[in-house]
């Protein structure tokens, strides 16, 4: 009696081995108005868990293709950030609209997060006052197309 380690694979219409959703399925339901009023009456808790879950969610769905981890944004809010006097902030939004960026990418999707968003929206954007709610608004939406298409393909 042979067993086969693996189940066969299926093959779509053009021939092309069929992907399988994942088993567990990413969150899609980020929005600015949610973040903005949970945000507020939460005191700012609401928020955290938001960029948690984003955290985890990217480092599930490109760990495997750029072999690199985004740190964790409890350590960052809670740890890193104040130890470098906000420093660390400015590099882990950096670093992380850079890897949205760059999988939406590797996807095939349109490439609407990236570092400059967050240096123009979140930073120079501070001044006219809006332009915070704006980079978040890019990166909520950003992350849900991420994950609506890793529910998809996997």
């Amino acid at each position: 009696m042979t067993s086969q380690p693996y189940p066969p694979q299926t093959q779509d219409q053009t021939g092309m081995p069929s992907v399988q959703a994942p088993l567990e399925q990413e969150k899609t339901n980020r929005s600015l108005l949610k973040f903005i009023l949970l945000g507020c009456i939460t005191f700012g808790i609401y928020n955290i868990v938001v960029l948690t879950e984003s955290t985890n969610a990217l480092n599930r769905i490109a760990s495997k293709h750029d072999g690199k981890k985004t740190v964790h944004y409890c350590l960052m809010f809670f740890l890193f950030g104040w130890m470098s006097f906000g420093v660390a902030w400015f590099i882990w939004y950096h670093t992380i609209s850079n890897r949205i960026g760059d999988e939406l990418q590797r996807r095939g999707l349109d490439r609407m997060l990236s570092a400059s968003d967050y240096w123009l929206w979140n930073i120079l954007g501070s001044i006219i006052i809006v332009g915070p709610f704006i980079y978040m608004y890019k990166f909520l939406k950003a992350m849900n197309a991420l994950c609506e298409d890793y529910n998809m393909k996997g």
